[in-house]
């Protein structure tokens, strides 16, 4: 039988190969896996050199570059009021938190950022916010919150014109839709008898996403009905034999005549002295209010000025206070809660006239009689001899 190819001498040597091959292949190993353990080695050698040799020349702030960023343990404490503007990234928010003293640092707040899938949905907005906050804590409130993209300030004395155009101005919305759900009456008290004038309260008011004309509207109501209940409106103006709707009217006529809370319930006493006719042995007849804030709002004036002119004290309207006797019949501005007090709880006295004497501290003077009130509309010219805001 034939063996072709094969020879006794084939088979050992061949299995010495192999065996020759398998330890070079071993060696091999061995050797890339010592160069790999002296390369680490290497390097963790070089940064322990690095870390140690600048934290020697640099002290504690080259170690920091390798600390976790600058946190707040929380929660916080106080009231601190935000505005992050449209567009803004993490890191600006990061670092707008950070100068307001919200967050320790930019990067602690970045850093929870990339934690929470939900800062993503932090929007443009003024957000109310606390010092010294964790991160996250941080993160966490401006996620849950109802983002307030503008507040309105509406100021004490404001008429409904100068509300819709405020209103307008700082929200974007059209002044027809403003004025229609006022008009329309949501929320309005029974006692105004249908009227908004006098009732829209002067507040601040934090306008959100989903606010619209009307929900603005009737937040201003119901503040107004608030500030009732806590003056105790209806039961206030009944024991004065009142109505609500005609103390809020006289309350309306103090906050445009004065701008000084202290100096208001002694112009409520002026005005029921001069409805009472205990003013007319000095000069003022008997009902007549002789109110210029009145006159202003007959002729649709909504300045400042203190000052009629004798054209428009003879002005045809049911509001001319020097013509028509009693209380006119409807509010002239949106008093305020001082306001509102001091119609229905007035100073006392006999005092019949009163006057500002400097229009820029709004220092007001009162008198009883002709002559006294002479002698401060005399300071009062001579204030305005000096000054610009007459």
């Amino acid at each position: 039988m034939s063996h072709i190819g094969l020879t006794m001498d084939d088979g050992p040597r061949t299995t010495r190969g192999h065996h020759r091959r398998r330890r070079r292949r071993r060696r091999s190993r061995f050797g890339s896996r010592m160069a790999v353990f002296l390369s680490l080695f290497v390097v963790a050698g070089l940064l322990a050199v690095i870390f140690f040799g600048g934290r020697a020349l640099f002290g504690d702030r080259f170690a920091d570059i390798f600390a976790s960023p600058a946190d707040y343990p929380g929660p916080g404490s106080g009231e601190v009021v935000v505005t992050i503007e449209s567009g803004a990234s993490l890191r600006s928010i990061g670092a707008t938190l950070a100068d307001a003293n919200v967050v320790a640092s930019q990067e602690a707040f970045v850093a929870a950022a990339e934690e929470n899938p939900g800062a993503a949905r932090i929007q443009a907005g003024v957000y109310t916010l606390r010092e010294e906050m964790k991160a996250s804590d941080a993160i966490e409130v401006m996620i849950g919150t109802t983002t307030v993209i503008a507040k309105v300030t509406i100021p004490e004395g404001y008429r409904i014109s100068q509300i819709v155009t405020r209103v307008a101005e700082e929200t974007g919305f059209v002044p027809g839709e403003i004025q229609a759900a006022i008009d329309e009456g949501t929320a309005l008290p029974a006692y105004a008898e249908g009227a908004a004038e006098g009732f829209l309260f002067p507040a601040t008011y934090d306008i959100k996403a989903d606010t619209t004309p009307a929900s603005v509207v009737t937040t201003m109501f119901d503040r107004f009905s608030q500030a009732a209940d806590v003056v105790d409106l209806e039961a206030a103006a009944a024991a004065r034999d009142l109505t609500p709707r005609e103390a809020v009217t006289i309350a309306s006529i103090v906050q445009r005549e004065v701008r000084r809370n202290e100096d208001m319930p002694r112009v409520a006493q002026v005005i029921y002295n001069r409805l009472t006719g205990a003013c007319s042995a000095h000069g003022i007849p008997a009902g007549l209010l002789q109110m210029d804030s009145t006159i202003h709002f007959a002729v649709n004036d909504d300045s400042d000025t203190v000052f009629t002119t004798e054209v428009q004290r003879q002005v045809d309207s049911v509001y001319n206070t020097y013509i028509h006797a009693g209380i006119p019949p409807g509010p002239i501005a949106s008093p305020g809660e001082a306001a509102l007090r001091a119609a229905l709880e007035p100073a006392g006295g006999a005092d019949c006239y009163f006057s500002a004497v400097n229009l820029d501290t709004g220092e007001t003077k009162f008198a009883v009689t002709p002559e006294d009130h002479a002698a401060n509309v005399a300071e009062l010219q001579a204030f305005c001899r000096e000054s610009d805001l007459c």
